[in-house]
């Protein structure tokens, strides 16, 4: 496609064109920029934030001078003629991408107010990992990586609740993993290259708004001729995941966190005919209980009370093929002697007024940081609490937890200023890990799970999970929730997602219904790894082995999950050769399909199969779309051609379709002749 910089000089102003698209507009009325002063109020209560801003001063830049350059172009701006500029643009073409280097001219202006060219009907996509909004516009979106807060909806009662409890209520953007970074329908892409925070506003119709909290930043533009391409196009940007293991996607990875007692409960999930390939005891380094609910002793080393003989468990599950995983965050408990350690070597952030280390209270704990801007630190970690402590012991995988809690006060060895330093962390604790896994030779097999995130953790982390979703079918914070974090996060290079079956945060005699399990779990299927977490509080909920009903489900949805593990493997090649995520929107398959573009309670997985799971409480039917093509249901082996469609959904059975014309039909043509609906 023609991706060609074309500048064009009108009454008053320039027009800037990139792929075929106006990019920017600037004229003395509408100038395409501003700066300021501002000076930031953070508050932090364990995770969540409350960022405020005073902007002191604001100037608008009318006034435009361009001059040609032998690769680009250079824009400098003011406040009128007569003045000097105080921002430079200096626009480079880079092959299929466009680089917008801006920087203010005084260093004084610490903010930077941007507007790109928007036209009325389009849509924008991407955002990191967004959990209820996959198309952005008509809102604003603070990118900042934080606690997504529980409810996450301002008019519900348990938001109201959680905001009176530690700010820990939430909004619709509010999430663990923000990233700088949109796709428009007109087929371009745009990231901003910094970690400063970063807030994009979609709410007008001729132009979309970006705010960063620093005196510059570089823009990068991308144009592609699809929308599929220009997802590939960010997967290379930012770094391919590493490969998921084949054990990780061939069964059901089983959380327990119950102590010896985990092993007797695998052996009685196992014999109810349940694929399992791992179990994870996220509390293999002990327990604390706090009122939030059971939470873990941060000190990163097996705990032999807790889990006696748990280094010849390993070796005896390892011959029937189960791996064991644990848990692990950058943190580290003052109780615990880890602690001391990092301590006494100068591993840890310090306070700003002292040579002491920064403690955060983590809900009834304090905790000190491990301050990976020392190498040595970062070393540390990676060898001595992963390496020797994890990976030697025989652990093949983990949640590598948190990542978002940097406070904005700290003194860091590389004298980074934390506000600039918090959004880059999450990046920062993924490479810990993929180091340690890289320090044993087993990148491809063993894997680590993380929610925190920003730009470049791609490239270190192989596998997303979306964090704390509430035990229930909230719009804003329940199972719904996942379908759209792994679709936004997979259109900015991050192709493996997946969640906490039956959801983890249960507050305020909120629980787990079977029914929000057996939906759950459903979804599970179609997505790459298929994980069960007990939740905070996992005595007053429902487990998978609660009950013979439950389990029954649970044990044919591993199943039918193990049975899809060739196509799996397929879709993961895919991603590894494409960047294309394993879970899709329609329209990355269906472009010119107009009614695909903000649907975001279905999916593709991979590109042969349309998810739509039950997500409203008590419904037996599924109101879907079906784009059109020729499509097979998978349970009843019903033929449709396409449209609106209303289909049965009985508990046991998300709705589900394939390609007439897939390569892998006769595979999943199996699924519904060995059983189907009744298996």
């Amino acid at each position: 496609m023609a991706t060609h910089l074309h500048y064009c000089q009108t009454e008053g102003g320039f027009d800037l064109s990139f792929g075929g698209q106006r990019l920017m507009r600037h004229t003395s009325d509408a100038p395409l920029a501003a700066i300021g002063v501002g000076a930031p109020d953070v508050i932090m209560v364990r995770g969540n934030f409350d960022l405020r801003d005073a902007l002191l001063e604001v100037v608008d830049l009318r006034h435009a001078t361009v001059e040609a350059m032998h690769d680009g172009l250079r824009v400098l701006l003011g406040e009128d003629a007569q003045s000097a500029p105080l921002l430079t643009l200096r626009i480079v073409e880079c092959g299929d991408s466009l680089r917008l280097e801006i920087a203010a001219t005084d260093a004084r202006f610490n903010r930077l107010f941007l507007k790109v060219a928007a036209l009325p009907d389009e849509r924008v996509w991407g955002g990191g990992e967004q959990m209820s909004y996959l198309n952005m516009r008509g809102r604003r979106f603070p990118l900042w990586t934080s606690e997504p807060g529980v409810g996450r909806d301002k008019t519900t009662e348990l938001t109201r609740a959680m905001d009176a409890q530690g700010m820990a209520g939430g909004d619709y953007w509010t999430t663990n993993y923000p990233q700088p970074t949109y796709l428009s329908s007109r087929r371009y892409a745009l990231h901003v290259d910094t970690t400063a925070y970063t807030l994009f506003d979609f709410r007008a119709d001729d132009h979309h708004g970006i705010e960063v909290w620093a005196g510059g930043c570089t823009l990068e533009v991308y144009a592609a001729d699809s929308l599929a391409g220009l997802v590939s196009v960010l997967s290379d940007r930012f770094g391919r995941q590493p490969r998921l293991p084949d054990w990780a996607i061939a069964g059901a990875i089983i959380g327990l966190k119950d102590g010896a007692n985990s092993f007797d409960r695998l052996d009685a999930i196992v014999a109810a005919g349940t694929v399992v390939t791992g179990l994870w005891c996220e509390d293999w380094v002990g327990i604390r209980q706090t009122s939030f609910g059971r939470r873990l002793f941060w000190d990163w080393s097996w705990n032999p009370t807790r889990y006696p003989q748990l280094d010849t468990r390993i070796a005896e599950l390892a011959q029937r093929g189960i791996r064991v995983l644990g848990y692990v965050n950058p943190y580290l408990a003052v109780d615990g002697a880890m602690y001391g350690e990092a301590a006494a070597a100068g591993y840890l952030a310090l306070r700003q007024d002292s040579d002491q280390p920064y403690l955060v209270d983590f809900g009834e704990f304090d905790c000190g940081v491990v301050d990976f801007t020392n190498p040595a630190a970062s070393a540390w970690f990676a060898d001595r609490v992963i390496g020797r402590e994890m990976l030697d012991f025989g652990l093949s995988g983990w949640m590598a937890d948190f990542g978002e809690y940097l406070p904005t006060d700290v003194r860091l060895h590389s004298g980074l200023d934390p506000m600039l330093a918090h959004n880059a962390w999450p990046v920062l604790w993924a490479e810990v890990n993929a180091r340690a896994i890289a320090s044993r030779g087993k990148r491809g097999e063993a894997v680590f799970f993380m929610r925190a995130g920003w730009s470049g953790v791609q490239a270190h982390c192989p596998l997303l999970w979306a964090g704390d979703q509430s035990v229930d079918f909230t719009r804003h914070d329940g199972i719904g929730t996942t379908i759209c974090a792994a679709l936004s996060a997979g259109l900015v290079g991050n192709a493996y997602s997946h969640s906490d079956i039956g959801g983890y945060t249960s507050l305020m005699g909120n629980v787990r219904s079977p029914e929000l399990l057996m939906r759950w779990a459903e979804l599970a299927v179609f997505t790459p790894v298929m994980r069960t977490h007990e939740g905070n509080r996992p005595d007053e909920n429902l487990q998978i082995d609660s009950s013979p009903d439950i389990l029954a489900h649970f044990a044919r949805q591993t199943r039918l999950h193990a049975q899809l593990a060739p196509y799996t493997r397929y879709v993961c090649d895919q991603a590894e050769a494409t960047g294309l995520p394993v879970q899709r929107p329609l329209f990355l398959a269906f472009e010119s399909d107009c009614a695909c573009r903000d649907i975001q309670d279905q999916y593709l997985f991979g590109p042969d199969v349309l998810v739509a799971p039950v997500l409203v409480e008590g419904a037996r039917t599924r109101l879907l779309y079906l784009p059109p093509h020729d499509w097979v249901h998978l349970w009843t082996g019903q033929a449709y051609r396409g449209g609106w469609v209303e289909v049965d959904a009985p508990l046991g059975a998300a709705p589900a379709f394939f390609r007439a014309d897939s390569s892998f039909a006769a595979l999943f043509r199996s699924l519904h002749e060995n059983g189907g609906l009744n298996d």
